[in-house]
């Protein structure tokens, strides 16, 4: 098969199709955004004075060398959802895609260049998506390209990443595409009769991923209390402990969180089907534990998010409390002496700041998730379209139908969210309940300005003071949890609404006739 005819075939199909191509196409410009901004932000230029500071920018994040890194990982760290969306874009109108597929068998090609056929379409979707990308990105870099009153750039909009950088971008984007996509096929085999999957799962998911949540969060609540029992006996922990507990463990609860996402739904159908009573939760049920692992993908994309936010939300409160420690040791001082404070909130405003930005990170991240969630959803119910009208044509409602649904993607996301929400905030718990507050230890004159000014005459006049710390109470964050996780299940349930729409077209007696 000639290169040609590879991409006249991938570009042939019906409106699915189109809809698919588009779609990952979206997500490839997304994320060719997202990758385009991190690469700009490592590519600011250090100046050589003695502090280091880009004094150009208006934030401090793209001021300091040492935090651009971590605002370039959090762009990176969106391409997660994104990832997530492009997976369950690829799976768009897969019925209607093996049908095609074998009717390229059926004209004489091979299951290799039947392959290749998908293969060249999400490449070529792909690489239209990134163009699209760059486009909006280099359009976005002239249009906010803005300065303050001070002359301050809000973005680091004065740079562009290297050419070689952009051109690396633009081709590994649909390459790496190309190779996912056929390694999603490779236990795919297409017949002229059809294709058949060879990677059916029979089993029940593991229950690994709860044990070793639980012994993670026991390592990181234990830590703090570990860490006072050492200090107690004039000893440190080791360095290999701090570095597994703060770096190994949170990405194995996090591998776990996702991970357990095919277990919490076989339990969850499990229990609806031994305690429902409602044919909508019998028939949700009966779903769940069939097919445990349908919607795991996209879902376990959302509990990465609420992980992040869980973790967003604990250090949140604890800045929040160092903040207000250090207000409290200043109102003392200023109550005490009658001078204001020297130490200024400028830093704890920069860490709650950049709270807002991480904030504002999951918020994205949890919206395009939830564009994930809704084609999941509405291929779902597509793909489902027959066995759906059998049941209607046998006399069970519309409505029983539309109930299962909503009871087989929004029940198993309730628990998973709550784990995953709690867990990420449990995360900042072993840093403790309490921060504290250093003092302020200074000398003031009693006197009037002119002998306060002498420094023989002050000298009688002269006075120590000395405002000890302040220990403050790490709170719950208990609104930033409450809308975290509120804001995650009101987004299933908006997807699961909007696809609910499908659901008349996709019952129709019409569909029971033969392809």
């Amino acid at each position: 098969m000639s290169p040609g005819t590879a991409l006249r075939l991938a570009l042939a199909g019906t409106r699915t199709d189109t809809l698919r191509v588009t779609l990952t196409a979206v997500s490839a410009a997304l994320a060719s955004v997202a990758v385009l901004c991190a690469v700009t932000v490592l590519a600011i230029r250090t100046p050589d004075t003695g502090d280091g500071l880009s004094v150009q920018y208006r934030s401090d994040l793209m001021q300091q060398p040492g935090l651009r890194p971590g605002v370039a990982i959090a762009l990176l760290l969106l391409c997660i959802p994104v990832l997530a969306l492009a997976a369950q874009c690829s799976r768009l109108g897969a019925p209607a895609r093996d049908r095609r597929l074998a009717v390229f068998r059926l004209a004489g090609a091979t299951p290799g260049q039947t392959l290749a056929v998908i293969a060249v379409e999400t490449g070529l979707a792909t690489l239209i998506g990134t163009l699209t990308g760059l486009a909006v990105f280099l359009g976005g870099h002239r249009l906010l390209d803005r300065r303050n009153a001070r002359g301050e750039l809000w973005l680091p909009t004065d740079v562009l990443p290297p050419a070689w950088a952009i051109v690396a971008i633009c081709v590994a984007l649909p390459v790496a595409a190309m190779l996912v996509a056929a390694l999603l096929l490779r236990r795919v085999r297409v017949t002229p009769f059809g294709v058949a999957r060879q990677a059916t799962r029979h089993r029940t998911p593991h229950t690994w991923p709860g044990p070793v949540l639980a012994v993670g969060l026991a390592l990181f609540l234990g830590f703090a209390p570990l860490t006072a029992w050492f200090g107690e006996r004039a000893k440190t922990v080791e360095d290999w402990f701090v570095y597994l507990v703060f770096v190994v463990v949170p990405l194995v609860m996090a591998v776990s969180v996702i991970a357990g996402t095919g277990a919490i739904a076989y339990l969850v159908g499990v229990a609806m089907r031994r305690w429902g009573r409602a044919p909508s939760t019998l028939l949700a049920g009966a779903r769940l534990m069939a097919d445990p692992w349908s919607g795991s993908r996209v879902l376990a994309a959302l509990l990465a998010c609420v992980l992040v936010g869980g973790v967003s939300a604990g250090f949140r409160a604890r800045f929040q409390a160092l903040a207000d420690a250090k207000s409290a040791v200043d109102l003392r001082w200023t109550a005490v002496t009658g001078e204001p404070a020297l130490s200024g909130p400028h830093q704890d405003g920069f860490y709650l700041n950049a709270m807002d930005l991480v904030d504002l990170a999951v918020a994205v991240a949890v919206a395009i998730t939830a564009l994930a969630l809704l084609i999941a959803a509405a291929d779902g119910l597509v793909s489902r379209r027959r066995t759906y009208a059998s049941l209607v044509a046998t006399g069970v409602p519309r409505g029983v139908i539309a109930r299962s649904v909503v009871w087989q993607v929004f029940v198993p996301a309730v628990p998973a969210v709550l784990i995953a929400g709690l867990s990420g905030w449990l995360v900042t718990r072993s840093l403790g309940t309490e921060i504290r507050s250093g003092g302020i230890q200074g000398t003031i004159c009693t006197a009037d300005g002119p002998i306060c000014s002498d420094p023989v005459a002050s000298a009688p006049f002269l006075r120590t003071v000395d405002v000890g710390p302040i220990v403050q109470a790490v709170p719950v964050p208990v609104p930033g949890l409450l809308l975290l996780i509120g804001g995650a299940l009101l987004a299933v349930l908006a997807t699961i609404g909007i696809s609910l729409l499908f659901l008349r077209g996709s019952t129709a007696v019409e569909e029971l006739r033969a392809a």
